[in-house]
């Protein structure tokens, strides 16, 4: 009796392990086929204009004077980055995650940004006349800094730069 106890124990043991296994892997399940990863890498200069980013990631991607211009960024991720002097234009990163990324200087002229996350993101001197932040979740210092020079509407949403981001 206390074998078939020891033995059943030890299957459930097993089964236990198994199962963390397949739960804590590291390697998912299911993935975007076609998922791009950019991180911690040097795009200084790169020309990603028109193309289809959908879902890719840029962690701590070094993205200096790159060209996004009518790129389709539309959940993507971009967290740690150096966009200074990028070009944005005409972009759309919807739902997309921009935290903690220095925007400073760059053409955000008739992008979208709705619903995305710009958290602890700089703006600086960026031009983003046309540019819809329709529900972005923005920092209040950087709303208050961009209020002061947004203009413009979206030519595809219909939205005014100054009514997504809440100017008074």
């Amino acid at each position: 009796m206390k074998k078939i106890l020891l033995k059943l124990l030890s299957l459930i043991v097993i089964l236990i392990l198994a199962g963390l296994w397949v739960v804590i892997n590291p390697k998912p399940a299911f993935s975007l086929a076609n998922a791009i990863n950019y991180n911690n890498i040097n795009l200084e200069n790169r020309d990603f204009s028109h193309q289809d980013l959908t879902g890719a990631t840029f962690v701590a991607a070094e993205m200096r004077k790159a060209n996004f211009h009518g790129a389709n960024l539309v959940n993507a991720i971009l967290t740690k980055g150096v966009l200074l002097k990028a070009d944005l234009s005409d972009a759309n990163l919807t739902d997309a995650l921009v935290d903690r990324v220095t925007l400073d200087g760059a053409n955000l002229r008739n992008a979208i940004f709705t619903g995305a996350t710009l958290t602890r993101s700089r703006f600086y001197d960026a031009q983003i006349t046309g540019a819809d932040f329709t529900d972005a979740l923005i920092d209040r210092y950087q709303v208050a800094l961009m209020c002061d020079r947004a203009d413009g509407t979206n030519p595809v949403t219909g939205v005014a730069t100054r009514e997504s981001l809440g100017c008074h």
